[in-house]
């Protein structure tokens, strides 16, 4: 039977490639990134002693670097296993967990139908690909020659062209028996019960055949020889081959190029065909483009499928900024860990194919290589070349950041949105050094810029100033000087600090989490000694302990010092919910949210350890692939620590209020 794209699709991406192979392989240890879904093997199809056989989870491929044999999940049971091809499907359905489609006499027809379809889009694109060599095709190549583009790239994209004929492709596939119903019904004519004879769709227009992921022509866009024309381009109308909002132009050259051994790392959106066209003369094999119309969320979900950060790349002027603020409220909902996008923001009056036609691929790289987080196209967007020199104007920007992420479904990637904005604003709403001053748009001299070093004009040349903004790995020298931070560098990690005296300020969590307690892993030595205490003071007594009992047994240990210069250091990050004052539900939040944050700390140091020790066996091995693979995942793993840690410096130097205050009139103050 045959099996729909769709439910294919599906089971592979519900079962990682590396599941299927590890069944049968054995992966290497020290070239395999586990983590990273990154795996090496000895070939099952040839004999060889060392590691060749490469698969990665995120394309859902394999590669050969030795014998050069790659495919899928059914490939890979189909060549090695001998299995046909619906045996294949059924076992990785099996492992899926999904069962196998029935058997559909309606949807086969339809499938019968859209094939036939498919073969008369082939035949209207052979003859447009035919037109473009004729006489009535010579205007159209000589745009195409003025666009710099050569004959193997015209080929390879199958361009072609419409004559001026009302009737010209009509006429052709009735020639060729292709019934009037097939040709209306793939959308190649006008047709309608208000329109007495049906005329060709796309007339005068040089033709961008549109594929679908499997590499057949569902769709035509038509860029207007005339410069009368009504529309500049035109594209296909809905059929049952072609959904405009879920094709992304070149999608499927684009998939290749990921999927290509050495290939590239992400997807890039552009905004038309020429410019996808251009870059791939120019070397970019990765690039796709949506039909003539904003983003869908059909189109983003696509380009999650092969990436987890796609790039949007967008012209400089006034409308590619607001197209890449609609495409930031199309993605914040939909965000979850690890899924993301980047923006790429062109020159002005910039398009890719004006920055790869004279010197080739460089300076398009460059604008990739400067590609923004999506966190900071909010930030930017928000601040919009604002003046904030009043608390309201301060109130109104803080409510508007916080409106902005409670639309991302992921409680997860919301959670660290909402700290991300209190980083941002509390390093924004910071007074200069030179007075109080007022803020505007968050550009101010002397900042890190961006793209042309504007300031506060809500463009995207400025960088606005924040502990996300940063890439540096040291303590600001404004904060070095402040009189908290001064003398009190050896003091613990604030995120210690704040599990420790929650547990002493409120020893309940002990009943409730004491295995967790137990297990936490301090760096700083005198936490060390006051945890061991702690928990000897806890198993002995019992459910009946109290704050006083605890405090009491372990100034007895010697702690008096350490639990003093813990409620100092809490007091001044202004970190209530850590003290005695704070609810009880306040101080688990608290808790939690502290040890969360311990946890992705120790986890980072582990992996940046890891990555050490794997570029050290890369560098003796002499794997200048793998080595440069490593350095870049380092280079991440590093600015995730650096990031962390300003932001915990920023917290305990200057005093950002955390967590709900409960008793705040009872007197404590820092």
């Amino acid at each position: 039977m045959r099996f729909s794209n769709d439910f294919l699709d599906e089971i592979r991406d519900r079962v990682p490639i590396s599941a299927v192979i590890g069944r049968r392989v054995s992966w290497d240890r020290k070239k395999t990134n586990a983590s990273r879904g990154d795996y090496w093997a000895c070939c099952p199809f040839h004999g060889e002693k060392s590691p060749s056989f490469h698969c990665e989870d995120r394309k859902g491929r394999y590669h050969c670097f030795g014998c050069g044999v790659s495919g899928d999940h059914f490939r890979f049971l189909t060549d090695l296993e001998g299995l046909s091809f619906p045996e294949a499907v059924q076992q990785i359905a099996d492992m899926a967990g999904v069962s196998m489609p029935q058997p559909d006499v309606q949807a086969e027809r339809r499938e019968r139908e859209r094939t036939t379809l498919q073969d008369v889009m082939e035949l209207a694109t052979q003859f447009f690909q035919d037109q473009l060599q004729t006489a009535n095709g010579a205007r159209a190549r000589a745009y195409l020659r003025e666009r710099g583009l050569t004959g193997r790239t015209i080929e390879t994209f199958r361009l072609g062209y419409a004559p001026e004929s009302r009737n010209a492709l009509k006429e052709h596939l009735a020639g060729k028996g292709v019934p009037k119903e097939q040709i209306e019904a793939c959308g190649l004519v006008v047709h309608g019960p208000d329109i007495p004879v049906s005329y060709d769709r796309f007339r005068d227009r040089i033709m961008f055949p549109i594929l679908s992921s499997r590499d057949k022509v569902i769709a035509f866009g038509g860029r207007a020889m005339s410069p009368d024309a009504m529309a500049k381009y035109l594209n296909s109308n809905e059929t049952e081959l072609f959904h405009k909002g879920s094709v992304l132009y070149n999608f499927s050259r684009a998939r290749r190029a990921l999927q290509g051994a050495g290939g590239a790392d992400t997807i890039i959106a552009v905004e038309g065909y020429m410019d996808v066209i251009a870059l791939h003369q120019a070397g970019v094999e990765n690039a796709v483009a949506p039909l003539g119309t904003a983003l869908t969320e059909n189109q983003l979900d696509l380009m999650w499928k092969l990436t987890p950060v796609p790039v949007l790349c967008f012209d400089g002027d006034g409308a590619g900024q607001r197209a890449a603020f609609r495409a930031v409220d199309l993605a914040l909902p939909h965000l979850k860990p690890g899924r993301s996008v980047r923006f790429a923001m062109l020159p002005d009056g910039k398009d890719p194919d004006d920055l790869v036609k004279q010197d080739g691929r460089a300076p398009f790289d460059k604008v990739l290589s400067e590609a923004r987080p999506l966190a900071e196209m909010v930030w930017l967007r928000e601040l919009g070349g604002g003046t904030f020199d009043t608390p309201e104007k301060r109130a109104e920007l803080e409510a508007r950041m916080k409106q902005v992420v409670t639309v991302i479904a992921d409680e997860n990637v919301r959670r660290h949105y909402q700290q991300d904005v209190r980083d941002r604003l509390n390093a924004f709403f910071q007074p200069s050094q030179g007075g109080r001053g007022e803020r505007r748009g968050g550009f101010e001299p002397g900042n890190r810029g961006g793209r042309g070093g504007q300031s506060g004009q809500g463009r995207f040349g400025g960088r606005a100033p924040g502990p996300s903004a940063g890439g540096g790995g040291a303590i600001s020298d404004r904060l070095a000087r402040s009189g908290l931070v001064k003398g009190h560098q050896d003091q613990p990690a604030l995120r210690e600090s704040v599990l420790a005296l929650t547990v002493v300020n409120h020893p309940q969590l002990l009943q409730d989490e004491y295995d967790e307690i137990a297990a936490i892993d301090y760096e700083h030595r005198d936490l060390q000694k006051l945890w061991s205490s702690l928990l000897t003071a806890a198993a002995g007594a019992g459910a009946g302990l109290s704050r006083e009992i605890l405090l009491q047994r372990l100034e007895e240990q010697g702690h008096g010092g350490v639990i003093k210069a813990l409620d100092q250091q809490i007091r001044n990050a202004r970190l209530w919910t850590a003290t005695e004052i704070a609810a009880a539900e306040d101080a688990r939040e608290g808790y939690r949210q502290a040890l969360s944050l311990h946890k992705r700390s120790k986890a980072l140091r582990r992996q940046r350890i890891e990555l050490e020790r794997e570029v050290a066996e890369a560098t003796e091995s002499d794997d200048a692939e793998r080595i440069g693979q490593l350095i870049g995942a380092l280079h991440q793993v590093q600015l995730e620590i650096t990031r962390m840690e300003n932001q915990e410096a920023i917290i305990d130097g200057f005093g950002v209020m955390s967590g709900r205050v409960k008793g705040a009139a009872t007197g404590h103050s820092s």
